[in-house]
């Protein structure tokens, strides 16, 4: 028996630690339990593993069904789990939303199909219509972020899917950064629909434009501050604005690093150097943070990979910012992890380790 999905609240996007930074490295399932336990014990509402933050594209189906398994089995339906079953591919998301239902996960979150590019009429009824059809009573969650999968369902193709199944299609996770795209979701689907922010810092404005009335985020950053972005979300919702910005600027250092764009330099083999620019996407800053403070091994799959040394610099400054200014927000980590804060920061070496 799962525990039922509540589209209300503060979900944490898991991400998966590698037992290290090599081809063969394998998923550690030591610091996946121990984040999940922190996640629970922070008083998160919900996890999600194997979304983007927990580097599904390159996860083999096996280390897919096995992360999401594990995750169903550690949380002991203490909290909700919204599972990454999409794909490019709808016959692997109903293989994926089957076993992720059989396991007792309490939904589906699924990705508008990336690369091949369905139109939107497509999506709903070539995907998310036959995943319905074939997984049966399992709820889904539309996950609009086209900036990564060059497609996206319409507003009025949410609402089909939303209206013909309220309890099916509970709520859309949106990452398109369009607030007025999101005040059409409202609009057309209705009051029923939850909508989720997909970017930290756009919860507040979301939760808080009449047009929107987002009920929640799934959030990268609450993997290192759970308890943190639980309150704000918490707070807002319960009407205590003040306390919602207040945390919201504590954490603003952070949420500025979910993805890092640095300044740099290439040195062509003529010797010429030109200048150039580094972006390094979610979740190569957020695990680059949790490998600095303890909580995991440093690892990405491959094509990611370890930061440059500039953008290293700026995820350890937002940390030694945040750490400054509030170090209640950070000092969970040090009783889930067995580490100091504050020794781990001023460590040279630990940061060092994590460049390229």
């Amino acid at each position: 028996m799962s525990k039922p999905f509540d589209p209300h609240g503060t979900f944490t996007a898991l991400v998966t630690p590698f037992t290290g930074r090599d081809d063969k490295a394998k998923c550690d399932e030591g610091a996946f339990r121990a984040n999940v336990e922190f996640q629970v014990a922070s008083g998160i509402t919900g996890l999600v593993p194997c979304g983007t933050t927990g580097e599904s594209p390159t996860l083999t189906w096996d280390e897919h069904n096995r992360v999401i398994e594990l995750c169903v089995e550690v949380t002991r339906e203490r909290v909700s789990v919204l599972a990454g079953t999409g794909s490019n591919s709808t016959d692997e998301a109903i293989m994926s939303s089957t076993h992720a239902r059989d396991l007792g996960a309490s939904a589906g979150l699924l990705v508008d199909c990336y690369y091949n590019g369905p139109s939107s009429l497509e999506l709903r009824e070539e995907y998310y219509e036959r995943v319905l059809a074939a997984v049966s009573g399992f709820p889904i969650v539309p996950y609009i972020i086209p900036g990564r999968s060059g497609c996206a369902l319409l507003a009025a193709d949410v609402a089909i899917l939303h209206q013909a199944a309220p309890e099916l299609v509970p709520a859309v996770k949106q990452a398109t950064g369009d607030l007025d795209r999101m005040a059409e979701d409202r609009a057309l689907a209705g009051d029923s629909l939850g909508i989720l922010s997909g970017d930290d810092d756009l919860t507040l404005a979301m939760m808080t434009d009449e047009r929107i009335r987002a009920s929640g985020v799934i959030s990268v950053m609450s993997n290192i501050v759970p308890a943190a972005m639980t309150e704000m979300v918490r707070a807002q919702a319960t009407g205590d604005s003040a306390r919602a910005l207040e945390v919201q600027r504590q954490l603003r250092p952070l949420f500025a690093l979910v993805g890092c764009t640095v300044p740099a330099t290439r040195v062509l083999p003529s010797g010429r150097e030109v200048a150039t620019t580094d972006k390094f996407r979610n979740p190569s800053p957020i695990k680059t943070m949790m490998a600095g403070l303890g909580m995991l091994s440093h690892g990405l799959r491959a094509p990611l990979g370890s930061m440059s040394r500039p953008a290293v610099a700026r995820c350890r400054a937002a940390l030694m910012e945040v750490h400054g200014a509030t170090p209640e927000l950070l000092a969970p980590i040090e009783h889930a992890f067995s580490v100091s804060v504050g020794q781990r920061l001023a460590d040279d070496e630990v940061w060092s380790a994590l460049c390229r």
